[in-house]
């Protein structure tokens, strides 16, 4: 299989190596102006939206404002609202949430944070055992099938793989605690202003099979495994292979997850631009048009206006729109038929586009390929002083032949620096999983995910018009476009490398 791919991968760069500028794809691209996404970002990134928080008023106008965008460039709206695909979510309250641990009740949102949204079916009390910082060393020392896996991670430890190596073993529920009582007490300020007012799903909620997830504080961890942190953090400072967990005698705990559960009604918005000969086969371009609202309490600037995140990444869908659609009333139109789609609920957990993938307005066997802009108006610190940039990220990971396309595209028209730093699917901020293109890749279909880093206003109210540098917006723009021109007028459709294996 590696030699077969390996031969596929020099035949498509070779078949690249000729590829040259095409003068009617400059001609719509030279139309992609700083001008015009700066007055859309002014619109949409304004105050008078609110943050464009999911099911919110802010929201609403968000859609309606990309709506009549559509509508003015005589897109088709394909669905039977029109331009709207209604998506319906869950919302999911905290209502009696608690962990026991002896005569001690912990609530949630306090001393224990719960992290997840299925409820529990009453109250469940197991065993439970110390697994020191969760390692698969000591995962073979202690059983926890059917117990409560108590796990200890400092604040730089990615949670993630204990947690999911706790639920593969059987563990009945998991709690991770931070031995640092500050960082705790910070961390659930935090959930509590993200959670307290609910948590969205496009399923819902229903006693789940896997194990739930709390991070408890210090003292609750003490109190269930009848020790100290100091004598914990010691232990777990030891070889993990000659650490005799065992020692630490837990007792029973208890816990109860029960919520309150809602739904909520949100949009996706779409603009369907049909192409000519092979009409039947599409490309997918997004971006999210949600954010995270306003903060809840404070003094000051409270709108987290999301420019950036992910204005910056609608205003370029919008744009893309206007050239095609231009190219089209020219006689030049697209020979693939091309989706513009703006999603909701991306910052409530890739809603939107999961909700578009499982209720497709299009066959995804139709769906060619899924480029995705989310976060392309400014730089990160890595990239101060560097030259017009971008993060390209799974152009790779389904298709070499949109990953050959994709560097030959790039070379050709914009000659960006490609930075892969997040591409890598182990990377620590996992940013292959966290936009909306994951929705598509995980259904087969080849990915591109546009990104220009974590900057400092990231998630802040600072997040505004004024830090978004428009001429790199505009390159980037017109880097998606070039890839989405060539991908919607070749002759042969891209195609997972599995399928070309065929």
């Amino acid at each position: 299989m590696r030699l077969r791919l390996t031969v596929l991968g020099l035949a498509i760069a070779s078949c690249f190596t000729a590829f040259g500028q095409d003068p009617v794809a400059q001609q719509y691209g030279s139309m992609i102006t700083p001008a015009d996404l700066e007055d859309n970002l002014t619109i949409l990134a304004s105050d008078a939206l609110e943050g464009r928080e999911t099911g919110k008023r802010g929201q609403k106008m968000a859609a309606a404002f990309v709506k009549a965008h559509f509508e003015q460039l005589g897109l088709i709206g394909p669905v039977n609202d029109g331009y709207y695909q209604t998506v319906e979510l869950y919302t999911s309250v905290p209502a009696n949430v608690y962990v026991k641990a002896g005569n001690a009740e912990y609530k949630n949102f306090e001393d224990v944070i719960y992290y997840g949204s299925s409820e529990s079916n009453g109250e469940h009390t197991v065993p439970a055992v110390f697994v020191g910082k969760g390692s698969a060393d000591e995962f073979a020392q202690v059983d926890v099938t059917g117990k409560a896996a108590i796990i200890l991670l400092n604040s730089d430890d990615n949670f993630r793989g204990p947690m999911e190596m706790a639920r593969e073993k059987g563990a009945k529920v998991v709690m991770l605690f931070n031995p640092v009582a500050a960082e705790f007490k910070a961390l659930a300020g935090q959930f509590k202003s993200y959670l307290s007012g609910g948590r969205l799903s496009v399923e819902k909620p229903q006693a789940s099979a896997k194990a739930p997830v709390f991070f408890i504080a210090p003292v609750v961890a003490e109190k269930i495994l009848s020790t100290t942190v100091d004598k914990l953090q010691k232990l777990v400072q030891a070889d993990a292979k000659k650490t005799n967990l065992k020692k630490v005698k837990a007792g029973n705990v208890a816990f109860q997850t029960k919520m309150d559960i809602s739904t909520l009604k949100t949009e996706n918005v779409l603009g369907f631009l049909e192409g000519s000969d092979k009409k039947d086969e599409l490309i997918i371009i997004t971006a999210h048009y949600d954010h995270i609202g306003m903060k809840k309490s404070g003094e000051g600037d409270r709108i987290n206006n999301g420019a950036d995140d992910d204005g910056s990444g609608t205003v370029a869908v919008m744009q893309l729109a206007k050239v095609f659609s231009q190219a089209k009333k020219d006689g030049k139109g697209p020979r693939r038929s091309i989706l513009f789609m703006t999603v909701t609920g991306e910052e409530k957990g890739l809603l939107g586009s999961d909700y578009y993938t499982q209720h497709p307005v299009f066959p995804l066997e139709s769906t060619v390929v899924n480029l995705n802009i989310d976060m392309v108006g400014r730089r990160d610190e890595q990239h101060k002083d560097s030259p017009p940039y971008v993060y390209v990220i799974g152009a790779d990971k389904l298709s070499t032949e949109l990953n050959q396309l994709s560097e030959s595209v790039n070379k050709t028209y914009t000659n960006l620096v490609f930075d892969y730093t997040y591409n890598d699917q182990n990377h620590p901020d996992r940013l292959y999983y966290r936009s909306d293109h994951w929705n598509f890749a995980k259904n087969n279909i080849p990915i591109i995910f546009y990104f220009d880093g974590i900057h400092e206003d990231y998630h802040m109210p600072s997040d505004e018009v004024d830090k978004i540098e428009f001429d790199l917006l505009t390159k980037r723009t017109q880097c998606v476009f070039y890839t989405a021109w060539e991908i919607a007028n070749r002759e042969k459709r891209i195609m997972p490398d599995q399928n070309q294996q065929k």
